[in-house]
């Protein structure tokens, strides 16, 4: 970079959706959600992001994501939103990274759409969701996508969705309980599977400290004693592979839950996010207040340095 050096962000947030009209209309048409969708617009988020001294966001299309059950439809709407993310990372650079939505469950017209978002539109990695109409990322049907997301050194960003069956509860709402127990189920589907161990490269984040895997990690990694055989596939051991993910804070900025996260990943693999448009927006001008108990090194750290692994060139000269 020639004359004055760039300033480098002071916070970057991990986790901000964005909702493209066209998109909107799609969702609402077609899928029953059980929750209403926010505003949003480009100047929202501008607006947002400035009122809490975020320099950077991450942007990526929030769940339903694209498929919902119609195969073409999907792979229309994922070109749409991934042309729209793309847009709006042009528009300013230094203030937007962009993560391409794909058409899964079908691993090639994934993979094509991969092709087109990384390679053409020059987006900084992907958003996939816990499942797709059932089909978890950790599946076999979907091991050429993590094959080529391996290939790629790709950053993959991990967020919940509906499972696949009706809530046992239906009174109380889907993003409650089951949005953070589908992200637990997605996580123990890839171990498990053997993905982390078959495909290293890839730099997962998982949404909202990673749902209920900090509390569960002693009893996930426990099958490696109970099933053997079963756990043959993770030879590193469970708390291995759980400590080389990255976790976010979106929507918990909470002690409890920030202190479960730091015993199963260390400090630097945590990192800030808010999940707005959902986020119910602080009085003051700290956009996770449930954080303030850490250092100003600390949250320095964790605002700004702990995401430059994913998202380099936010922090490129």
């Amino acid at each position: 970079m020639t004359g004055v050096e760039r300033e480098q962000p002071r916070r970057v947030d991990a986790h901000i959706h964005l909702l493209p009209d066209r998109y909107r209309t799609e969702v609402e048409r077609s899928v029953e959600l059980g929750y209403a969708l926010p505003p949003w617009s480009p100047e929202l988020t501008l607006a947002f992001m400035d009122r809490y001294a975020i320099d950077a966001a991450v942007m990526s299309v929030a769940p339903p994501g694209v498929f919902f059950g119609d195969a073409g439809q999907a792979r229309e709407l994922a070109r749409l939103c991934n042309e729209e993310t793309a847009a709006l990372v042009r528009s300013d650079p230094h203030r937007f990274a962009g993560l391409a939505v794909l058409p899964s469950p079908d691993p090639d017209a994934a993979i094509a759409e991969l092709d087109h978002a990384l390679g053409e539109l020059g987006l900084d990695g992907v958003i996939l969701l816990s499942n797709v109409a059932g089909v978890y990322p950790g599946d076999d049907a979907l091991a050429p996508l993590l094959e080529e997301l391996d290939a790629r050194g790709a950053y993959v960003f991990l967020h919940p969705a509906a499972p696949p069956k009706p809530s046992p509860m239906p009174a109380m709402p889907i993003w409650l309980q089951e949005f953070p127990f589908d992200t637990t189920r997605a996580v123990v589907g890839l171990l498990y599977g053997g993905a982390f161990e078959r495909f290293p490269r890839i730099r997962w984040q998982l949404a909202h400290f990673g749902g209920a895997i900090p509390f569960l990690a002693r009893r996930i990694a426990s099958l490696a004693e109970r099933m053997p055989d079963r756990a043959a596939v993770a030879p590193a051991g469970a708390r291995a592979y759980l400590e080389r993910l990255y976790y976010d804070t979106g929507l918990s900025d909470d002690r409890v839950a920030f202190e479960a996260t730091r015993g199963v990943a260390p400090f630097e693999r945590i990192v800030f996010g808010s999940d707005w448009p959902y986020l119910p927006l602080p009085a003051g001008p700290d956009p996770a207040p449930g954080l303030s108990f850490l250092g100003v090194e600390e949250r320095r750290q964790l605002d700004r340095d702990n995401v430059a692994p994913l998202v380099p060139r936010l922090f490129a000269d």
